[in-house]
């Protein structure tokens, strides 16, 4: 096989030069993870998890492998088994436990630590001192999730708790360790899409069929969830945010995640005629201002309002 450079991947090179364009474009990764919760309770055959991941990440995986035509050698083979592990397959399986487990509010509460876990292991493995602006963000950012989607009587589950936290932990993970270790000459982002979505679909693959088996009969809203699971979901999705992993800095990057929650919950407002109270406009408030002051220094806040930046670290 070539390791060099095809048609996917140097098309990423064609991303938006600013960084805020680049945002832009790594946000359509989480906002379109958010259309998962809709799509799977309505149009996806129910207590399937494992092989409704498999579908939606080896097809994905198998279609950039070809298209790229450049498959993982050496150490590569190993780190693109445990990248996709961690990015892809640890981490949907353990979101499905805690959402079959949890109500769906206190999952994505759980989840929305990342960011948090990302700021420590960045500071670890990247050497990027976490800021005291980036962290009290991260915190403000849990608390504007959770008034989004948390409602009404609570349950909790600990095995269910584990299984958010844990989630939320493998993921930030595998999104440093990307980070950490980069790619190999010709390896665009699409090339690493396609390593480890396939890798985590492998996975995952005996689990799913030992475990769950497959749908007795998929109609055509199935078929439909499905595909666009598979294709927006993680085809696209994935190449974006690994483009997006190799040029933004990670701890910012990170609370693009937050994202999902707050989609989730305006298709579940526009779709599934669910009421939104006023605290979840605060929260919505929160979680939006978090992503967006994540992106910039408190330097850059005081000169946008006409305030004299100051030396010290944030």
């Amino acid at each position: 096989m070539a390791q060099t450079l095809s048609r996917p991947d140097a098309g990423t090179a064609s991303a938006p030069a600013g960084t805020m364009g680049l945002t832009a474009l790594t946000a359509t990764a989480p906002i379109s993870w958010g259309t998962t919760y809709l799509v799977t309770t309505e149009f996806l055959p129910p207590d399937h998890p494992l092989v409704s991941t498999v579908i939606r990440a080896l097809p994905a995986g198998l279609i950039l492998l070809a298209f790229t035509r450049n498959l993982p050698r050496g150490q590569w083979l190993w780190r693109s088994l445990l990248l996709g592990t961690l990015n892809i397959g640890a981490f949907n399986a353990l979101l499905f436990v805690a959402a079959y487990r949890l109500p769906g509010g206190v999952a994505a509460t759980l989840v929305a630590v990342q960011p948090l876990f990302v700021a420590g292991l960045a500071y670890l493995l990247l050497g990027e001192q976490p800021t005291r602006w980036r962290v009290g963000w991260g915190l403000v950012g849990v608390v504007g999730v959770g008034l989004i989607v948390l409602r009404g009587q609570l349950s909790f589950d600990l095995i269910g708790v584990l299984a958010g936290i844990a989630a939320a932990a493998v993921m930030a993970g595998g999104v440093v360790l990307t980070k950490r270790w980069g790619a190999p000459a010709g390896a665009g982002a699409a090339t690493i899409a396609g390593w480890q979505l396939t890798a985590s679909g492998l996975v995952l693959l005996p689990l799913a069929l030992g475990f769950e088996g497959l749908p007795s009969a998929l109609d055509h809203r199935a078929i439909g969830g499905y595909a666009w699971l598979s294709v927006v979901g993680a085809l696209l999705s994935y190449v974006a945010w690994f483009h997006g992993i190799g040029k933004l800095p990670v701890v910012a990057m990170s609370f693009l995640a937050l994202l999902s929650p707050v989609v989730a919950t305006v298709l579940g407002w526009l779709f599934l005629h669910e009421s939104l109270t006023p605290w979840q406009g605060v929260g919505f408030a929160l979680a939006l201002t978090t992503i967006a002051a994540a992106q910039s220094t408190p330097d850059a806040v005081r000169n946008l309002v006409g305030i004299p930046a100051t030396n010290k670290g944030a």
